[in-house]
């Protein structure tokens, strides 16, 4: 496994606790000991990232993910797919078709076995209309 793949699985471990826990996912990753976060700068970027873009992110997730409210998505969906839409839309260094990919590879691990269709989806539409969105 990749050692940005690791950072999105471990990204994805924070997201889902502060969901879970009504938390900031950047909170929870400042508590934990540096030996536990060895892929910690691809992490915090990542956190960053979903925490400084939220509310376009969760906009883009509402509009694009047909059929979903966004509080009744299974929340690995939801924050796999905020972690692509941020590398999508926000990743300078990071082809569009990585993002995705590892966002399905992610799904199909972890969530159910419709959520990996569903997220290429989402992430499809946003990207086919990429270049005339307002960031």
């Amino acid at each position: 496994m990749s050692a940005r793949r690791k950072a999105r699985k471990r990204a994805l471990d924070f997201l889902y606790e502060a969901d879970m826990r009504k938390a900031i996912a950047l909170d929870i990753y400042q508590t934990r000991p540096a030996d536990e976060l060895s892929e910690g700068t691809y992490v915090k970027s990542l956190l960053e990232g979903v925490a400084t873009h939220i509310e376009k992110i969760d906009e883009l997730i509402i509009t694009y993910a047909q059929g979903w409210d966004l509080d009744r998505m299974p929340s690995i969906d939801r924050n796999l797919l905020r972690i692509a839409l941020f590398e999508i839309l926000w990743s300078e260094d990071l082809d569009d078709k990585i993002a995705v990919s590892e966002a399905v590879s992610l799904a199909k691990e972890l969530s159910t076995d419709e959520s990996a269709g569903y997220i290429n989806g989402v992430l499809g539409r946003v990207i086919a209309l990429k270049p005339s969105l307002s960031l």
